[in-house]
């Protein structure tokens, strides 16, 4: 197994949709050292901290520098454990019944067409676990494959599973039995899913807004990212943030946007107002500034002034 080996500090760009800002990682070395326990002890990374500070973003750089396949699930107060494994599409397999009974067909060719294996779509661990077989179920239910450019299935996949704790308890759990059994039977399906090839990196996000059993905490590795404490180390992190994503941004831009910030989140904090402005609210105010006035710092520092609170105020009546 190749285990991530970045150095601390290097940076990779991600890939973004047509029209969608740029997106840069910047690795720092505990993120590095977690990644590579995880992938060692064959756990799933939980990856903790307040919104904004890339915990999502972190499993599509690592997928990129481990030229894996990019696999995601975004979870909702909906989602069952299941929604990771398979898909079934009732949906579909009523239309297809209407249809038939509508033009009279053959009945044994009927329960045929209708049976749950022609419904069946792979989720992400299918795919994580068993490439060619989730090809396979996908060729008969029509299910498209995931996009994997510019990662190999033969070099294993990430899997994001991003806001665990929106999930109910049972959802955790339930992602830990397939997991820890390197298995799964869908329904319909001939036979049993097995983990084949080498066993996928699993990360895990949330943002705090629920607790998670202990359980499941007990089996997971944990890395929390967290912005700096103390406000020197904050701008300090954040400047450095900024010449990453936007090296064509004079360094006093960088430094007044992000002396701007630690005071607006010094003042939500003493005041209790959440969410607090953080990371992605600093690179979203220099990516509007470079946006309005390109290569003209002086401008920039001028519209500071006028936008810095749309972007960085979140709280009505707030200073």
């Amino acid at each position: 197994m190749t285990f991530l080996s970045v150095p601390s500090g290097s940076t990779i760009s991600l890939d973004t949709p047509s029209g969608l800002p740029e997106q840069v990682h910047v690795f720092d070395q505990s993120s590095i050292d977690a990644i590579s326990t995880a992938m060692a002890a064959r756990r799933p990374l939980l990856v903790r901290g307040e919104p904004g500070v890339g915990k999502s973003q972190l499993a599509r750089a690592a997928a990129m520098a481990l030229k894996r396949v990019y696999l995601q699930h975004v979870v909702d107060s909906r989602s069952e454990a299941r929604d990771l494994l398979y898909r079934f599409d009732a949906v579909e397999r009523l239309a297809e019944a209407q249809m038939a009974g509508a033009l009279r067909e053959d009945p044994q060719a009927v329960r045929n067409r209708l049976a749950i294996a022609n419904h069946l779509c792979p989720g992400p661990l299918w795919w994580a676990f068993d490439w060619a077989g989730a090809m396979e179920r996908a060729a008969v239910s029509g299910a498209s494959a995931p996009t994997q450019q510019p990662g190999d299935p033969a070099n294993g996949c990430v899997v994001l599973i991003d806001e665990i704790d929106k999930a109910e308890p049972e959802f955790p759990n339930g992602l830990l039995e397939a997991l820890g059994a390197g298995a799964f039977t869908p329904p319909g399906h001939d036979g049993t899913v097995t983990l084949t090839g080498t066993m996928p990196l699993v990360i895990i996000t949330s943002n705090e807004e629920r607790a998670l059993p202990d359980a499941f905490l007990r089996r997971c590795v944990v890395l929390c990212l967290e912005l700096p404490k103390t406000r020197d180390g904050l701008i300090a992190h954040l400047v450095e943030r900024g010449r990453s994503h936007f090296p064509d941004v004079a360094e006093t831009v960088l430094l007044k946007a992000a002396d701007q910030l630690a005071s607006d989140r010094a003042q939500a904090k003493t005041n209790r107002w959440t969410p607090l402005p953080g990371q992605a609210e600093y690179l979203d105010l220099i990516r509007a500034l470079r946006e309005l006035a390109r290569n003209d710092p002086i401008e920039q520092e001028r519209l500071m002034d006028v936008i810095a609170g749309y972007v960085l105020t979140k709280h009505k009546g707030a200073d």
